[in-house]
């Protein structure tokens, strides 16, 4: 049965592609099932014809912005500046006719059906210089009704503590993924900033989530109250400005306001020296901080704060309080000593409260009990079974958006740049994996995983063709398959097709060291790029760790099981990145790589 999504999840979409968002990034940020559903409602609702009048200017913007972040500017750069810096004044200049098509496009961003081209438009508010938005049409009633009507009950406690005053100040929930914790913080903020005037700062583990965040009220706002906001910030007519930035918190230092801190569990480098810039702006006693996310490891800085370490470290071992941090304990939220309100919530928990939108047998089946517990029941992963540390992980995240030469809405999204592919696959009824790795230019150049793709229940048929599909689009130097069980069905019908660079992967626990050392080299050399926003590689890593065989060898793996999951996406990409040990070796497809079956 197709998934449904609501209108709140279309408008998100929306606002999210009318900022130059690709579509496959969109599906991961929202958590949609495929990239088609998104464009049936680019197609139907006419997104396309949405962008034109604004999109020019915003894309100018987006590259002065991201030459003005460049800490070493070239000549060349400086003269890019200067030209695109005339290009928006003359946009300046010629504002009588951008207002114009910019109420065009309001009004079809409001519902109509463009039959009112060339008038004012009579219900969506639009930002005046020196003003802002005018957000005078949405009140107190109008936001209570709606918290009511789309709300459910833990929502609404969240909702509750943040007005409690032995509450409000600090909140810091670690929650399960899917149940809505930005939807209902980015709602929160917006009504605080409509209600109080206050700025609202977020300031999240990513730039994509930051986005999610803005996408969330911008729907908001339209769906409350016919009001199309834009701009970051957004300037309400109230002086309340909502901001949003990803953990660099120097960008947004100099303000002051409501903070929430999101995914702060994977948020990379010093987390201490993060928490004091981000705590900072909201230091007044009359601004909330809130702290939000989904476990990683207790290794991580942030642990101390949700623990309480951080509280008692300089203090007197007599006036020390150890916390109950069970989730019995925290299931209704607990206001502990350090004046910080805890709160868990799973996803048990939130189906408990009326959130019947998830199967959780199908979650487990296809998750495993690891990653379930992970994602959904708010355990931490054990980091001191893995092979991989977070920090080192965390070190390879970059801001994808500044990979400029990846477009991955274009038939051709890396050009004719080398492409390797790593297939796991599924081994019960989890998903098969595949990875999409750019691979290095230069000997010490990184490998940069851009894209995957999860595949549900298909035939081996079909799953061959998704594969051979992107051979149309990319220029595939190399296809690692493993071909132990189920994988075999897949690699003789991408044979049967006759596709060039196929090595098939027969696994032994010789063969299954290469592959795994062969990343724990590409890590330690920081030769590794992914995505901020893409924390189920992170995890996927996390899950690897060693252990001996029945005759005492050392090996690796990933509790390879249909009961607990086997860590697809890390398999996948390694399966990619071990054309560098083939060709180091002076192999490649010839070789046969017969990685025999354990």
């Amino acid at each position: 049965m197709a998934a449904h999504y609501g209108p709140d999840k279309r408008a998100a979409a929306r606002a999210l592609y009318l900022q130059g968002i690709k579509i496959p990034d969109i599906r991961r940020a929202l958590e949609i099932g495929t990239e088609r559903v998104i464009q049936q409602w680019r197609k139907k609702e006419g997104w396309d014809d949405l962008l034109a009048p604004v999109r020019v200017e915003e894309a100018i913007a987006a590259r002065v912005i991201r030459l003005t972040d460049k800490e070493e500017k070239t000549g060349a750069d400086l003269s890019e500046l200067d030209r695109l810096a005339g290009l928006l004044a003359r946009f300046e200049i010629d504002k009588a006719k951008a207002d114009k098509i910019r109420a065009e496009a309001d009004s079809i961003r409001a519902g109509g059906d463009g039959a009112g081209r060339g008038r004012p438009p009579n219900k969506t508010r639009r930002e005046q210089k020196g003003t802002g938005i005018d957000i005078s049409d949405i009140g107190a009633e109008k936001l209570e009704a709606f918290a009511q009507e789309h709300l459910y009950p833990y929502q609404l406690e969240w909702r509750k503590r943040g007005k409690d005053p032995a509450t409000r100040r600090n909140r810091f929930i670690l929650k399960s993924r899917q149940i809505g914790a930005t939807y209902y913080f980015a709602f929160e903020a917006l009504e605080d900033a409509i209600l109080t005037g206050e700025n609202q700062i977020f300031l999240s583990a990513s730039r994509p989530q930051a986005e999610i965040f803005r996408a969330y009220i911008i729907a908001f706002a339209h769906e409350i109250g016919q009001i199309t906001l834009r701009g970051n910030p957004i300037k309400l007519s109230n002086g309340a400005m909502l901001i949003f930035v990803s953990t660099n918190a120097s960008t947004a230092q100099g303000y002051s306001g409501n903070l929430y801190c999101d995914e702060v569990f994977w948020w990379p480098g010093d987390f201490e020296n993060l928490y004091k810039s981000a705590t900072g702006m909201a230091s007044r006693k009359k601004f909330r901080r809130t702290f939000i996310s989904t476990p990683s490891v207790k290794t991580h800085g942030a642990y101390s704060r949700w623990s309480g370490r951080e509280y008692n470290r300089n203090r007197p071992e007599k006036d020390r309080r150890e916390l109950d941090l069970s989730h019995e304990a925290l299931k209704a939220g607990q206001l502990g000593p350090d004046r910080i309100w805890r709160q868990i919530v799973t996803l048990e928990d939130a189906q408990e409260q009326g959130n019947d939108e998830f199967d959780t047998q199908e979650l487990r089946d296809e998750y495993g009990k690891e990653s379930y517990n992970n994602l959904f029941s708010c355990v931490f992963l054990d980091e001191t079974q893995s092979i991989f540390k977070l920090a080192e992980l965390l070190v390879c995240t970059r801001d994808s958006t500044g990979w400029t030469h990846i477009r991955l809405n274009t038939e051709r999204p890396l050009g004719n740049r080398p492409v390797a592919i790593g297939f796991d696959p599924s081994r019960s009824r989890d998903p098969s994996c595949v990875a999409l790795l750019e691979t290095p230019l230069t000997p010490q150049g990184p490998w940069r995983f851009f894209d995957s793709l999860k595949l549900h229940g298909q035939r081996f048929i079909n799953q061959a063709l998704e594969i051979a599909q992107l051979y149309e689009r990319y220029n595939i130097i190399h296809c690692g398959v493993d071909v132990t069980g189920l994988g075999v069905g897949v690699y003789e019908e991408l044979e049967k097709k006759h596709l060039a660079h196929l090595v098939p992967i027969h696994y032994s626990n010789e063969i299954k060291n290469m592959i795994v050392i062969n990343m724990m080299g590409i890590i330690e050399r920081q030769r590794f790029e992914y995505p901020d926003d893409r924390t189920d590689v992170t995890q996927s890593f996390l899950m690897v760790h060693r252990q001996s065989t029945q005759g005492g060898a050392i090996t690796y793996a990933a509790n390879r099981t249909a009961e607990t999951g086997h860590a697809d996406l890390f398999w996948a990409i390694a399966h990619g990145a071990i054309m560098e040990k083939l060709n180091a070796g002076g192999s490649g497809e010839d070789s046969g790589m017969t990685l025999a079956s354990c």
